[in-house]
């Protein structure tokens, strides 16, 4: 499995009249578990959309990495998975089935797909659930089944949207201990979350605001950096300085 990293300059997103994102430079180190941070409307989605080639930059640049050298787009899409904030699944389909429609979406090996299929099964704990439809599942478990058909293909570099926004606690626990195991992999795994007790989970954080870069850092560092307690202060705090 290639090692990837991510950076960007000055990254700027225009929608319009909207400043979605404003001269923003992060770096997103290979094989780490990061977290964009931020409430609604901070830039996080639009972020990933761009990271994942979804959108063009407004201004500035966007630069991969393989094994610390530089490296083309196109050298990292294959290799590249996306989970949307929305829901994606096929209401219709079982988990099953879901799994064989990525299999051929990704044009998997019989072997592989067998052997890929029954680990995710296992780790998300869906095996005994694999011929319930999406629509019937609850919402944890709908999320798990989305990080699985995204984590079929085994990719390098994971872009998650949200993922544990409107699950229960629970469900959002068992949600953090697949990253780990993820991170553990040295996958670089880039995830959005607006719930502040999420930020300490995370290896390194990104905390965004109005589309602004607030800080950026290990997570214990960054608070005592700022001389706060959480990072529900942080924000209060940076916000009144904006």
């Amino acid at each position: 499995m290639e090692n990837f990293s991510i950076r960007t300059k000055n990254l700027k997103k225009d929608f319009g009249a909207v400043n979605a994102l404003r001269d923003i430079s992060f770096d997103f180190s290979a094989g780490l578990l990061h977290g964009l941070i931020g409430s609604d409307g901070a830039g996080k989605t639009t972020t990933l959309r761009l990271l994942a080639g979804l959108l063009k930059p407004s201004a500035g640049g966007i630069s991969y990495y393989s094994g610390g050298k530089p490296a083309a787009f196109s050298d990292l899409r294959p290799t590249l998975a996306y989970m949307p904030q929305q829901a994606s699944l096929y209401p219709d389909l079982s988990v099953s089935e879901h799994l064989e429609f990525f299999r051929e979406l990704y044009r998997l090996e019989p072997a592989v797909y067998t052997r890929r299929s029954a680990e995710l099964l296992e780790i998300t704990r869906l095996a005994d659930f694999r011929n319930r439809r999406a629509g019937q599942l609850s919402g944890g478990m709908y999320k798990k089944l989305g990080l699985m058909c995204a984590l079929l293909q085994s990719p390098s570099v994971l872009l998650l949207d949200e993922p544990t926004n409107g699950v229960d606690p629970i469900s959002r626990r068992e949600f953090w201990e697949l990253l780990y195991s993820l991170a553990a992999d040295k996958i670089l795994v880039i995830v959005s979350t607006a719930y502040m007790d999420e930020a300490e989970r995370c290896a390194r954080v990104h905390l965004l605001d109005s589309g602004r870069l607030l800080a950026a850092g290990e997570p214990r560092a960054v608070l005592k950096e700022n001389g706060v307690a959480d990072f529900s202060e942080l924000f209060i705090r940076k916000g009144a300085e904006l």
